[in-house]
C-alpha cells in the first residue's frame, strides 16, 4: 500500500526563485506537447507517444533559441511531456476531458521530481540540478528546509513514489508516496452509518454527534474579515477603474494576498476538524463504514442551502473517511443515492413519502419517534449489513 504524505517547505529567496524556474518549464513542456499533438491531429496524423516527442524536445534544446531550457534538469521536462500525453490517454478512454494548455495566471505551479535521486533527511529534502556548481558549498541551495521535522520517513530502505513540488498561491510543498504495510485488523463486529447534515457535519448510528464547526464563534469571525476584505478589494478596483478596464495597484496586490490568507485559514480549520472526526471515527475500529452517496452538485442549486453546503465540505469527508478506511482494512460502503436512509423508518420499515426537510424528528405510526438524523444514520447501518449479508 502507498500512503501519500505531504510537507510543507521554508526555502530562501534564491530557492523560490529556482522552484518558480522549474515549474514555468514543466509547464512550457507540458503545452508545447499539447501544441505538437493538436498540429499533428491537424496535419491528418495519428496520435505520437512520450518517447518519440522527448527525442524531438532534446533535439530542440540544442538550438540557440531554446538553450535556457538546459538551465533545468531533464526528468522535469521528460515528466511533463509524459504527463501531456497521459491526458491525452485519459481523455481516449472517455475518463476525463480534452488536454487544454496550462494558463500562466491561472494554472497550478508544479513540477516532478525523479523519485531515485530525491533525497530527504529529517529537516530538509534535496532537489536535483538547482546548484550549477558541484562544489559542496555551492551545493547547499539544493538543499529546501522542511517546515516538519521527521514527517518523511528517510533511509536507504525508503523508497519513494511520484515526488512533485507545488505551489499554492502562499506556500511550496513536496508530496510524496512511500510503499508501507497495513497490520491493521478491525476488532469489531459491528458497523457505523453515517449521516451527513447541515445541522450537524456527522450523525453516527452508536448515537455520536459532531456539531457544525461553521456555528463556532472562531469561524464566523474569520467568515466576516473575510467579507470585510472582499468589499475593500472591490471598493479599491472601482475606485482605479479607467472606463473599461480596471488598474490593479499594489494595495490591491496586498489586500489580495490577506483574503488569501485568511480563505486558506478557514479551509485548513474546516479540514483539520474533519481530519480530527475521520480519524476518531476510525480509531473506533469497526467493521465497516458506511455513508450516503450525497447529490452535492444538486444541492448547491438551493440558493438558501448553497453556502452552508459548501462550508460543510461533505467531499472532503467521504474522501478522508474512504481512504483512511483503506489504510485500516475497514470496508468501506457508499449507500445508493436513492436509498431513503431519512424517509425509512427504522423499526416497520415503512417510508415516509410526506417528510419534509424541515421536519427534524420522524414520527412513524408505529409509535416510532426519533431524531431523523439519528434514524438515518441506523438505516445506514442497516444497509451496510445487508450488503455484507448478500456478498458472502
Amino acid at each position: 500500500m502507498i500512503k501519500s504524505i505531504k510537507v510543507m517547505l521554508k526555502p530562501n529567496n534564491k530557492q523560490k526563485t529556482k522552484l518558480f524556474l522549474y515549474a514555468n518549464t514543466a509547464r512550457f513542456a507540458y503545452n508545447w506537447t499539447i501544441a505538437k499533438q493538436q498540429e499533428n491531429y491537424q496535419n491528418g496524423g495519428k496520435f505520437i507517444n512520450d518517447s518519440t516527442l522527448r527525442k524531438q524536445f532534446t533535439q530542440m534544446k540544442k538550438l540557440d533559441e531554446f538553450n535556457w531550457l538546459n538551465n533545468v534538469s531533464n526528468n522535469v521536462t521528460k515528466q511533463a511531456i509524459k504527463d501531456a500525453c497521459d491526458a491525452y490517454k485519459r481523455f481516449f478512454k472517455g475518463l476525463s476531458k480534452y488536454p487544454k494548455f496550462k494558463s500562466k495566471k491561472k494554472s497550478i505551479p508544479s513540477f516532478y521530481q525523479d523519485n531515485v535521486k530525491i533525497k530527504f533527511t529529517k529537516t530538509h529534502v534535496k532537489v536535483e540540478g538547482f546548484a550549477s556548481s558541484k562544489k559542496s558549498n555551492k551545493q547547499k541551495i539544493n538543499w529546501i528546509r522542511l517546515a516538519e521535522k521527521g514527517r518523511i520517513p528517510f533511509g536507504e530502505n525508503v523508497k519513494y513514489t511520484n515526488p512533485r513540488f507545488t505551489f499554492d498561491g502562499l506556500n511550496w510543498w513536496v508530496s510524496v508516496g512511500i510503499e508501507t504495510d497495513s497490520d491493521y485488523s478491525p476488532s469489531k463486529t459491528e458497523g457505523i452509518g453515517i449521516d451527513l447534515g447541515i445541522k450537524d457535519l456527522a450523525v453516527c448510528s452508536d448515537g455520536k454527534v459532531y456539531g457544525n464547526i461553521n456555528k463556532t464563534k472562531r469561524i464566523r469571525q474569520l467568515e466576516k474579515k473575510k467579507r470585510r476584505l472582499q468589499r475593500k478589494i472591490s471598493r479599491k478596483y472601482e475606485k482605479g477603474r479607467e472606463g473599461n478596464r480596471y488598474r490593479k495597484t499594489n494595495n490591491i496586490i496586498k489586500s489580495e494576498k490577506q483574503l488569501l490568507k485568511v480563505s486558506r485559514r478557514l479551509t485548513n480549520i474546516r479540514h483539520n476538524y474533519i481530519h480530527q472526526i475521520t480519524s476518531e471515527i476510525v480509531n473506533r475500529k469497526p467493521m465497516f463504514i458506511v455513508l450516503e452517496d450525497l447529490n452535492v452538485k444538486g444541492m448547491m442549486k438551493n440558493k438558501h442551502l448553497a453556502e452552508s453546503v459548501q462550508q460543510q465540505c461533505f467531499h472532503e469527508f467521504r474522501r478522508q473517511i474512504k481512504y483512511k478506511s483503506n489504510w485500516n482494512n475497514i470496508r468501506f460502503i457508499l449507500a445508493d443515492r436513492w436509498f431513503p436512509s431519512s424517509k425509512l423508518c427504522s423499526c416497520c420499515g415503512k417510508v415516509k413519502k410526506d417528510l419534509k426537510l424541515s421536519d427534524r424528528t420522524f414520527e412513524c405510526e408505529c409509535g416510532n419517534i426519533v431524531d431523523r438524523d439519528y434514524q438515518a444514520s441506523i438505516n445506514l447501518k442497516k444497509y451496510g449489513e445487508n450488503v455484507l449479508e448478500s456478498a458472502s
